[in-house]
């Protein structure tokens, strides 16, 4: 009876409580059905307009401006040691520092600055990752030591390699039971670095380019940034315009474009109520990634080859209806480039909430580390409607744009095959209402209760 009489005072007291953005709930109390209406019409209408316009005024949209003329960045070499030395820096934080991953470095340094900061900052800049990379200045300094590959990467591999390195970092970000856990996140990293850092050293540079998954996933979203060099002049253009100039991607690449943007939609799907209903989880009560392990791999596998079979149906079905004389694997890889706007918009509009909370953990975290400031972490900004309806807006447009602009460089694409803008329009309607019904997809993931 006294514990009874003193559990409301105890309840009381303030206490810390150990969260990160990974794991949220967010349940978006806004009429958000005529905002998926509004983005799925102008959507349609973008497709409206493209029979219609001039093919002219769309290759416009993309034709670049130059800005200025630059230099290559010195010292490369230096700055991937640097981010080298930084990365193995923060895998010994991973097993030394605070457990708490919103304190530790580790996570924050790879679920927040590579995962959602680096990846979108893509869109700005496509050769971010030639600085990042953190294989290239190792392999640099032991190429001037006098180390040589050992053997040549065989052709035989393909080049699938990419694609299961891609697959296996994201059942960690989607399955794994603590992604988190700073414990065993260093491990994962550790692992996935000395894998590559041998596979560089034997086969060199060319093991980054044909094996390395995320490299690659970065590589293919900097061809539709907005800033590029060519030659020493610096380029910008509408998002796409590099992509539209690149050669026919192989089958492995066009594959895993589409498996970006498979990935990236069950990331979001798995953590909302009709997932959560789907798999027989009470979201209210969620009792843990641990419970969920192969139901969400089983998820993710699902995702993706729905995404392709329909991907595929879409192509097949635009040749058929203007009986073009190219076969599936050539329209299959050519079209896989104008998914790359929906992948990389849909990426940033889902970590968008996250992203406002993670940059305030990765600068207090870092004002812990060096003693020089202290942040107090605030969520306020989703506790008023007026606050959420801009964000939901903003994620709103981002997803929109990058559907507009994949339709957009997709005819374009079809206009270049058919050399006839009627049979490119035509070609392209089985795509487009594809494209249509997965921003309706995407609007209701932004805006569908999530229980983790």
């Amino acid at each position: 009876m006294r514990f009874l009489l003193l559990l409301p005072v105890l309840l009381s007291l303030p206490s810390m409580a150990l969260a990160h953005a990974s794991e949220q709930g967010f349940v978006l109390l806004l009429p958000t059905d005529l905002y998926v209406a509004g983005g799925a019409a102008s959507v349609a209408l973008t497709v409206l307009l493209i029979a219609l316009v001039p093919p002219s005024w769309a290759a416009a949209l993309f034709r670049p401006v130059g800005l200025a003329r630059v230099r290559p960045l010195p010292g490369r070499a230096r700055i991937g040691l640097a981010v080298t030395a930084a990365l193995m820096g923060m895998v010994a934080l991973g097993l030394t520092g605070p457990h708490d991953p919103t304190e530790n470095l580790l996570p924050l340094g790879i679920w927040s600055l590579f995962w959602i900061f680096l990846v979108s900052l893509t869109l700005i800049a496509g050769g971010l990752w030639r600085v990042a990379d953190p294989w290239r200045g190792v392999w640099a300094l032991a190429h001037g030591l006098g180390w040589r590959r050992l053997v040549r990467l065989p052709r035989a591999l393909g080049s699938w390699l990419p694609l299961a390195s891609f697959l296996a970092f994201a059942a960690v970000l989607l399955a794994h039971p603590a992604p988190a856990d700073p414990d065993r996140l260093a491990l994962m990293v550790l692992s996935y670095w000395g894998l590559h850092m041998a596979g560089t050293l034997v086969f060199g540079p060319t093991w980054l380019r044909r094996a390395e998954g995320l490299g690659t996933l970065l590589r293919l979203y900097g061809q539709i940034a907005l800033l590029a060099r060519r030659g020493r002049a610096l380029r910008l253009g509408l998002p796409g315009w590099q992509a539209l100039q690149m050669p026919r991607p192989a089958l492995a690449q066009a594959t895993f474009m589409l498996t970006a943007l498979g990935v990236g939609s069950f990331d979001g799907l798995n953590e909302t109520f009709w997932w959560f209903g789907r798999i027989g989880i009470n979201p209210l009560e969620f009792p843990g990634r641990s419970a969920v392990v192969w139901q969400s791999f089983a998820g993710m596998v699902v995702a993706v080859a729905l995404l392709i079979g329909a991907y595929t149906l879409c192509i097949w079905l635009g040749l058929r209806l203007v009986r073009m004389p190219l076969d599936l694997r050539a329209g299959y890889c050519l079209l896989a480039p104008a998914i790359l706007p929906i992948a990389l918009a849909y990426h940033i509009a889902h970590y968008l909430p996250s992203s406002l909370v993670e940059a305030q953990n990765v600068w207090e975290a870092l004002g812990h580390l060096t003693g020089l400031w202290h942040w107090h972490v605030t969520t306020g900004f989703f506790n008023t409607r007026a606050t959420v309806q801009v964000i939901w807006l903003t994620q709103a447009g981002v997803v929109v744009l990058g559907h507009v602009i994949a339709i957009l460089m997709s005819h374009l694409i079809a206009l270049r095959l058919t050399g006839n803008h009627a049979r490119a329009a035509v070609s392209q309607l089985p795509l487009a209402v594809f494209m249509v019904l997965y921003t309706l997809f995407g609007l209701w993931l932004l805006a569908s209760p999530r229980g983790i």
